[in-house]
């Protein structure tokens, strides 16, 4: 192992300086709504669903790692190229549809901030106004180093669902059997539907634009392409070794107990009869930590997307006199989420529903982008996709469109 390291600690350097887009991106797809979904899916299906994580890794690596190379090989984000090869028009119709959908998610995410600190009996209003502060001083004060900083030490806090699920005492031979085949129960519309939510809420348009400005912001060079894309694998493999734990904490205790949530915040406290206090306390922690990166991230991704796709200045290296308007988009989906949250009058529900519902339309047109651009030879050189890879990307984005699709169709028809 030590000769190892020593013979390979070049390579090893160089993985390490590019490491951070990628995997924060990908990490980020389990914010506050992610963990709500899992939880409800462990608490209603049990290790069962498990089955479709080994899945959606690969869709997600995959996904991910077009953004990745198109960010690296051309030095432009998703927006700028939007724009430059597709129009104004288009521009403005898809930044206006982006960032409705990521005002919808900046609220959901606000919304289960403010419901693990009312379960927890901390005081509301003090708490999401000091969240806000967090975030603001966070990204206004700091610079792209410091940020990407503090969302990779974010990461070690989801270390917390490793421990409850550990704490559940779980089935093991049964949750790892059922990552290959799911028993116990019937392939109905329910468990489908299910899998659906739960790949449509790793896999997102944000997600999409992020990781393409953050790479563009750490400023890496085509040089490093292939240490980025190797990053970009361990993302979608540690993004979902997290989600395994969350579904393994709930489906060992809610499920194991027919005991159903009402909602994923509750996961906090409906596992500690089973799991003990320090593990229902872990689990709210988590949770916290992933709608304050999921705030953040996502209300990040709109500020970029703006400055991209009409050509103003949006770094996070960039000073608040000269970044403005990008920072200014940022703290104002902040205000305006906590606005609707603290509002009793407004239907939550129906704001993350319709969003989501944007979202998922969104996609089509993500995808469309992405593999029109990996498939330019004048952007991409040699960098361009292969056939196998055009096979694996094309029938990933379908089948990404196709369940978004179902769950918008059924809901509606509910």
């Amino acid at each position: 192992m030590i000769n190892f390291f020593q013979k390979n600690k070049h390579r090893i350097a160089i993985f390490l300086a590019v490491f951070g887009p990628a995997t924060i991106t990908a990490i980020s797809d389990n914010d506050a709504a992610g963990v709500a979904t899992y939880s409800l899916a462990g608490a209603k299906f049990g290790y069962s669903i498990l089955f479709i994580l080994i899945f959606i890794t690969v869709l997600l690596a995959i996904t991910q790692e077009m953004g990745v190379r198109i960010a690296t090989v051309t030095g432009k984000g998703l927006g700028d190229l939007i724009r430059e090869r597709y129009g104004i028009i288009v521009s403005v119709f898809v930044f206006f549809a982006l960032s409705i959908a990521n005002l919808g998610s900046v609220v959901a995410n606000f919304s289960a901030l403010k419901a693990v600190f009312h379960m927890f009996n901390l005081p509301v209003l003090p708490m999401l106004v000091a969240a806000i502060v967090f975030c603001y001083l966070l990204v206004g004060k700091g610079n792209y180093h410091t940020n990407q900083r503090v969302f990779l030490l974010a990461i070690i806090l989801y270390f917390s669902y490793i421990f409850s699920a550990f704490k559940a005492h779980p089935n093991w031979n049964l949750a790892l059997s059922n990552l290959f085949y799911p028993t116990g129960v019937s392939l109905n519309k329910e468990y489908i539907f299910g899998a659906i939510a739960v790949l449509g809420t790793t896999i997102t348009p944000w997600g999409q634009f992020f990781v393409h400005s953050f790479v563009i912001d750490k400023k890496m060079g085509v040089d490093k392409l292939k240490y980025a894309q190797l990053e970009t694998y361990f993302g979608a493999f540690l993004t979902d070794f997290f989600t395994f734990f969350m579904i393994v904490a709930t489906a060992a205790t809610l499920f194991t107990h027919k005991i159903s949530l009402v909602s994923g915040e509750q996961a906090a406290l409906a596992i500690r009869p089973f799991a003990g206090e320090l593990a229902g306390i872990l689990f709210g922690i988590g949770l916290i930590n992933a709608a304050l990166m999921g705030i953040i991230i996502i209300s990040l991704t709109t500020a970029y997307a703006f400055s991209e796709f009409f050509g103003y200045e949006g770094s996070l290296d960039s000073s608040l006199e000269r970044g403005k308007l990008f920072y200014g988009i940022f703290i104002f989906q902040l205000i305006i989420s906590f606005i609707l949250v603290m509002m009793p009058s407004i239907s939550l529900f129906k704001i993350v529903f319709y969003t989501q519902s944007l979202n998922s339309l969104l996609l089509p047109f993500v995808f469309y982008f992405l593999l029109k651009i990996t498939n330019n030879k004048d952007l991409m050189g040699e960098h361009t996709n292969n056939r196998f890879y055009n096979v694996l990307a094309i029938f990933g984005s379908i089948t990404i469109v196709v369940c978004s699709s179902f769950v918008i169709i059924s809901a509606f028809l509910k």
